[in-house]
């Protein structure tokens, strides 16, 4: 990008900044995510840094919030609330301390880490000990006088442990556990905790639950270190994070990636972790750059959404013919990950976000779901972005595309595609199927590049010497390869049945199919009637299920598979000892894999879920358990630990 359309895209990003900053701050709603706010911020933010002389005192890296609400009195603050510049990345808290140190030649590191509570800030002022006013930060030089509100809350002392003239500066805040009652009128914690104390009247701030962290002193009372602030505000009646002092940028590195791992049992929200220099001589001495002090700076937790260019649209092939638009991005970080590529789903959804090649948009992930390209910022575009063309014939094989009346996929129903075939193989290896070690999707491509495989059986006939001529292959990573295809020739019931690729048949359904009929032979033979009495299967898959196994193509495959020397195992026999039973599985277990815990479930009559209901009867809890802990808790679920579910199943 050139200094031209490097100052044409920050003027646009400061216009759709302040927009949405306006919207948040000063009317409390948001039209998108604060991890796609902070995004956009850090993008203006990365384009000063590279071109300084297209800041302007209009930017909104220079400033700190919104103008402050009509209807209550202004506060000028004696010292400017300040902003805190925000890392996604150890790289780029690297580079801060190269800063630090360029700044302070002979600064050793010592940092001070706590948690960053996902509040809203205000500034308290005691004189002789008792609170006389409390504020909002406003534009970070005059707030909005909350005084009353803010007596409201009963971590808020009236009066201080000390006779003392002090201002704290903290985090007003609510529990993830009171916020549920309130969840249908707001969007988080956050944006509550900022609409109750902008309420005139203060019975309605009195009714809610809220909650204040005090994290800084401005007052300068005696205190060197930072550290030693927040244990002098415990001991005058503050509420304060602990925190942690770092002797290194590793030490406050692991801290972060601590915290990360106890977010989601912690009562209340947080966004990262704010780490500052820790000695308050040092800290003043390296000033403020635009609005933010060097000193200091907010290790946020990779978002779950972020915002990038859309560059290109590709078409994806998948195994039952589905086409599917996939968008090329400008790498970005999205859930602890680097995005590239992102789903658009179908030609119905390009239509609905109206999204075109050259858009800035907004991705989201979530866990290990596949990111997706959620919204797009029309305020952005420059004229210049192109309209996407969604495809009418196979990108591969080059056959017409057909659209089912009823469904929004277009698919490919040339069975001999090379894509299909491809994208069939990659799903008999996967781990839920036949689960062959060491066999990806580059290998895969390359066998069949090399006319070594024209249909699944033809893997279990591979010796070493077809393999050894690949690329990258030496005598014992292909002797590796062939021995682990070799063990995986015998294989369950459910996993095989899952292999298949049938359409509309996942894990669940296979369990369920196996369950029911038994062996392959049974299900083969089975009418569309008898498969449809199975619970939880309707007409559609006992359709495609009937089909599949009324196509001789697939029957010889079954045939060539088995002549390979494939051995399926019968259907276990069903166990009674958790007939009924609803179980939901969280965090991470040491002695087996989640799918193998399910699989156990299974046979004992259990039924394993993905989450917690009012209808699910245990819960078991591994390391790190995430939200479904919570929400059993809440519910009154039975929470049981590995050990007591592997006493249970044993």
């Amino acid at each position: 990008m050139n200094k031209l359309e490097a100052k044409q895209r920050i003027e646009k990003l400061k216009k759709v900044i302040n927009y949405h900053r306006y919207l948040y701050h000063v009317l409390d709603r948001q039209e998108i995510s604060d991890p796609a706010l902070d995004s956009l911020k850090h993008e203006l933010y990365e384009l000063e840094s590279q071109y300084p002389d297209l800041i302007s005192s209009d930017s909104p890296t220079q400033r700190v919030g919104g103008k402050p609400l009509e209807g209550f009195k202004k506060i000028r603050h004696s010292i400017p609330m300040l902003s805190i510049e925000d890392v996604f990345s150890e790289k780029e808290l690297k580079h801060w301390e190269d800063y630090l140190k360029r700044m302070e030649p002979g600064f050793l590191p010592e940092y001070f880490s706590e948690l960053k509570v996902d509040g809203f800030a205000v500034s308290l002022i005691y004189k002789k000990g008792v609170l006389q006013s409390g504020s909002t930060r406003g534009d970070g030089k005059v707030g909005e006088d909350v005084t009353q509100n803010l007596k409201t809350i009963e971590s808020i002392p009236l009066k201080l442990e000390r006779d003392i003239d002090l201002e704290v500066r903290g985090e007003v805040y609510m529990n993830k556990e009171d916020f549920e009652k309130f969840k249908p009128n707001f969007a988080n914690p956050r944006n509550l905790a900022a609409g109750s104390i902008r309420q005139l009247d203060p019975k309605l701030a009195a009714s809610r639950p809220l909650k204040f962290l005090a994290y800084d002193i401005v007052t300068d009372i005696g205190p060197k270190k930072h550290s030693q602030e927040h244990q002098f505000l415990k001991t005058i009646g503050f509420k304060t994070d602990e925190g942690k002092i770092c002797k290194s940028l590793d030490e406050a590195s692991d801290f972060w990636k601590e915290a990360g791992k106890k977010r989601e049992s912690l009562p209340f929200q947080i966004d990262g972790v704010v780490i500052s220099v820790n000695d308050n001589v040092i800290f003043q001495k390296l000033g403020v750059a635009g609005k933010s002090p060097r000193g200091i700076r907010a290790f946020k937790f990779s978002p779950e959404q972020s915002t990038t260019e859309l560059l290109e649209v590709r078409f994806q092939v998948g195994r039952t013919g589905a086409v599917t638009p996939i968008a090329v991005l400008r790498p970005v970080s999205v859930g602890g990950v680097t995005v590239s590529r992102a789903t658009l789903h179908n030609e119905d959804e390009i239509k609905r976000l109206g999204v075109k090649i050259g858009d800035t948009v907004i991705v989201e992930r979530a866990g290990d779901v596949i990111p997706a390209v959620s919204k797009v910022i029309l305020e952005l575009r420059s004229g210049k972005e192109k309209e996407i063309k969604y495809l009418r014939s196979c990108p591969v094989c080059g056959s017409p595309l057909k659209r089912p009346e009823g469904e929004v996929i277009w698919r490919c129903e040339n069975k001999e595609c090379p894509a299909r075939f491809k994208e069939s193989l990659y799903h008999f290896v996967s781990k839920k199927a036949f689960d062959i070690k060491g066999l990806g999707p580059k290998i895969i491509d390359s066998l069949v590049k090399e006319s070594l495989i024209s249909q699944a059986p033809d893997l279990f006939y591979l010796k070493e010497g077809d393999v050894l001529p690949l690329e990258r292959f030496a005598e014992r990573s292909a002797a590796n390869l062939v021995s682990s295809i070799q063990k995986s020739k015998t294989v369950s019931l459910p996993r095989f049945i899952y292999s298949l690729g049938i359409r509309h048949v996942g894990e669940e359904t296979a369990a369920d199919l196996s369950k029911y009929f038994g062996s392959i032979e049974k299900l083969a033979r089975a009418s569309r009637k008898e498969v449809e009495q199975i619970p939880n299967i309707g007409p559609e898959v006992s359709k495609s299920v009937h089909q599949w196994f009324q196509s001789e193509r697939n029957q010889k495959l079954i045939k060539e598979l088995i002549r390979a020397g494939v051995r399926i195992l019968p259907q276990e026999k069903m166990g009674k000892k958790l007939a009924g039973k609803s179980f939901v599985v969280t965090g991470a277990l040491k002695s087996m894999s989640r799918s193998e815990v399910q699989r156990r479930i299974r046979m004992l009559g259990g039924n394993p879920a993905s989450s917690v209901s009012s209808k699910t009867d245990y819960l078991v809890a591994g390391e790190n358990p995430g939200s479904n802990f919570k929400k059993a808790k809440d519910l009154g679920v039975k929470i049981m630990t590995e050990e007591d579910l592997l006493e249970l199943i044993k």
